[in-house]
């Protein structure tokens, strides 16, 4: 016989779309209980993105977790452009008004836990075997396996947050839902090392040998990317190797400012967008990766889930608070609006910046005329920009 428990909002993933929507709706008078597979040191130490929308740090302020994130984040009012030697820089503040924040997806989400942990309520880590029940009623269970012993959760509502392969959009039936998805032909060979950045800002360079970034978690510790073949091995990629590379890509202006150092993490990344469709089946509602992936080059896969769970948090708090369910009804599509957009600039800047052509093929030249037109013209910046730092919720 299974354990029996009730909450409001059952979330299913603690990763940072499944934690930020529980300490919203506790801000709201609203109880959740978090499942979450993995252990609280698994999930703290997962490495991912660090470029935070204005947008996502103003839902990281409402939520009462972002004071860390003031105090150790770094304000970034521009990003920089690097093709076949040449530089340019596009001035985010200048022509949107906004700048993005660098501050670790893993820092997010230790702040996060430690808000839950406070007494926001439970997440029962190492949840095995969870399975939804009963979607289409008015009574949606989830049920997992702790230590062996089965536990059953009633639910008002179910948040899926649990990723791309988690069991959320696994459970809607194959009829009730689309795939969209579009694999890139290359991955991202990345490394993690606690030596100062090269540069104040982001610098996307596009070289002859492929696709490179140079980004930041801090003023001491830098992530870097190189476009790889998908067949390629982390083994055949020594440190040495790595820097040389990226020295190479960057050029002569950039390579002297590249501060070497041992590998914390590396690790080869497939890189695809996705997206399912409708983001919500009965009552249940998918948020962040367990209802779409984008490439990282736009860095939009973490921000993309914080405007779902600003658009899933207002429709609940619509819900319990005025009795309205308008929002939640509109979720699925109105979150994806913004998703879709979202995509389109990372495929645009995926497929702009790195090495798919043969050098002197017709596609080539366009995307060196692409890339032409963004360096010279104040519009195409001003889209980019507007793009980058985040489109209104």
């Amino acid at each position: 016989m299974a354990r029996q428990q009730r909450t409001q909002v059952g979330i299913v993933g603690a990763g940072p779309a499944g934690l930020l929507l529980a300490r919203l709706l506790k801000t709201y008078g609203i109880d959740s209980v978090i499942l979450e597979a993995r252990s609280r040191a698994y999930v703290e130490a997962r490495v991912r993105a660090g470029v935070l929308e204005q947008g996502t740090v103003g839902l990281l302020e409402q939520a009462g977790v972002a004071e860390r994130l003031h105090r150790e984040g770094l304000v970034h009012e521009g990003v920089e452009l690097a093709v076949d030697g040449r530089r340019f820089r596009i001035d985010l503040a200048g022509l949107s008004g906004k700048a993005v924040t660098v501050y670790g997806q893993s820092e997010v989400t230790r702040d996060l836990i430690a808000a839950r942990l406070a007494g926001d309520g439970p997440i029962v880590w190492e949840a095995a075997d969870v399975e939804l029940h009963d979607l289409e009623s008015d009574r949606p269970r989830l049920r997992y396996s702790l230590d062996g012993v089965e536990h059953e959760l009633a639910c008002d509502f179910i948040a899926g947050c649990d990723g791309f392969h988690g069991a959320s959009r696994a459970s809607i039936p194959p009829a009730a839902g689309r795939s969209f998805e579009r694999a890139y032909p290359f991955g991202w060979l990345g490394i993690l090392a606690d030596v100062p950045p090269c540069s104040d800002e982001l610098i996307y360079a596009s070289h002859p040998r492929g696709f490179a970034l140079a980004s930041m978690r801090s003023r001491t510790r830098s992530r870097y990317y190189i476009q790889c073949s998908l067949d390629e091995k982390i083994e055949e990629w020594p440190d040495d190797r790595i820097w040389d590379e990226l020295k190479k890509r960057f050029g002569p202006e950039v390579a002297p400012h590249i501060t070497t150092g041992p590998a914390l993490e590396k690790s080869i990344t497939a890189l695809h967008s996705f997206v399912f469709l409708p983001m919500q089946h009965g009552r249940l509602f998918l948020a962040g990766d367990a209802a779409h992936i984008v490439p990282p080059t736009g860095a939009k896969g973490l921000n993309l889930a914080a405007s779902d769970i600003h658009y899933l948090s207002r429709a609940l708090e619509a819900h319990y608070r005025r009795n309205d369910p308008t929002l939640l009804a509109a979720y699925g599509e109105t979150a994806a609006a913004r998703v879709w957009k979202a995509e389109r600039f990372s495929w645009w800047l995926t497929l702009a910046m790195h090495k798919l052509h043969p050098e002197h093929s017709f596609e080539a030249g366009m995307q060196r005329a692409e890339i032409d037109y963004l360096a010279s013209s104040r519009a195409a910046q001003t889209v980019f920009a507007e793009n980058y730092v985040g489109l209104p919720f």
